[in-house]
C-alpha cells in the first residue's frame, strides 16, 4: 500500500509539473504574439533600421548603375517580410517574458543560495544578447561591403529584399546567441562542470574552436565577419575566467 501511495505521489508530481510547463509555454506564447503584433504595428520603423546598412553600402558601391533601394522579386514579399521581420523582433521584445518563466519553472528546485544568482544571470543574458546584436549591426556593412564590391566590375548587385532581411536577422541572431557564452560558461561552473582552472588549461584549444566556431557558423563569404565574431569571443571567454574566480571566491 505504501509503494501504491508513493507512486500516485509520484504521478501527482509529474502531472504537477506538466501543467506548470503547460503555463509557462502558455506565457510564453502569448508574450511572443503581442511583441509581433506590436513589432507589426512599427514594422516599418523596424525594417527601415535593418535597411540603413544596406543603403549606407548600396550609396557607397562602386557601380556604373547608381541605386540604394532593396528589390523584391514576388507581390507576396510586400507581407511576408514584414511578417518575418514582426516575428523576430516579437520573440526580442518577449525576451524578458520568456526568461521570467523560465525562471518560475526552475526555481522550485533550486537551493536558497543557488537563486540569488537568478538576478544577474537574466541582467546578464538580456545586455549580452543586446550587445550582440547591436555589435551585429555595426559590423555588418563591413562584410557586406567586401561581398557587394567583389565583383564591382562585372555585376551590378540588385538586393532582395527578403534575401537580404533573411541573412541580416541570422547575422543578428548568431551574434546574440553567441555573446551569450559568459552565462553558459558561469552556469556549467556553478554545477561544477567547469572551474576558472580548467578553462586557464583549455585556453590554447578553445582559441582553436572559437575562431574554427565564428568561421563555420557566419553565413557570409567574406573574412571579416567571422573576425569580428571571433575576437569578442575570445575576450568573452578571458572575462568568463575572471567571473568564475569571482564568483567561487565569495
Amino acid at each position: 500500500m505504501q509503494g501504491v501511495a508513493g507512486d500516485d505521489e509520484r504521478r501527482m508530481t509529474i502531472v504537477q509539473h506538466l501543467e506548470e510547463l503547460r503555463r509557462v509555454l502558455i506565457w510564453v506564447m502569448a508574450a511572443w504574439i503581442v511583441g509581433t503584433a506590436v513589432a507589426f504595428i512599427f514594422n516599418g520603423f523596424f525594417i527601415g533600421l535593418l535597411l540603413n546598412p544596406l543603403h549606407t553600402v548600396l550609396h557607397n558601391t562602386h557601380s556604373i548603375i547608381p541605386h540604394d533601394q532593396a528589390i523584391i522579386l514576388n507581390p507576396t514579399e510586400g507581407l511576408t517580410v514584414p511578417l518575418k521581420v514582426s516575428a523576430v523582433v516579437g520573440l526580442i521584445l518577449a525576451l524578458p517574458v520568456i526568461l521570467w518563466q523560465t525562471w518560475s519553472f526552475v526555481s522550485p528546485g533550486l537551493r536558497p543560495k543557488e537563486r540569488k544568482f537568478v538576478g544577474p544571470f537574466i541582467a546578464s543574458a538580456l545586455l549580452l544578447f543586446a550587445g550582440g546584436a547591436v555589435f551585429a549591426y555595426f559590423v555588418m556593412p563591413i562584410g557586406l561591403n567586401f561581398l557587394t564590391n567583389f565583383l564591382s566590375g562585372n555585376a551590378v548587385y540588385f538586393p532582395d529584399l527578403n534575401n537580404y532581411i533573411g541573412f541580416f536577422l541570422i547575422i543578428i541572431f548568431i551574434f546574440g546567441i553567441t555573446f551569450e557564452m559568459p552565462v553558459v560558461i558561469v552556469l556549467l561552473g556553478l554545477l561544477g562542470f567547469v572551474s576558472s582552472k580548467k578553462l586557464k588549461g583549455w585556453r590554447k584549444i578553445s582559441y582553436v574552436g572559437i575562431i574554427i566556431a565564428a568561421l563555420v557558423i557566419t553565413p557570409g563569404a567574406d573574412p571579416f565577419t567571422p573576425t569580428l565574431l571571433a575576437i569578442p569571443l575570445l575576450l568573452l571567454y578571458e572575462l568568463s575566467i575572471i567571473v568564475l574566480q569571482r564568483v567561487f571566491r565569495r
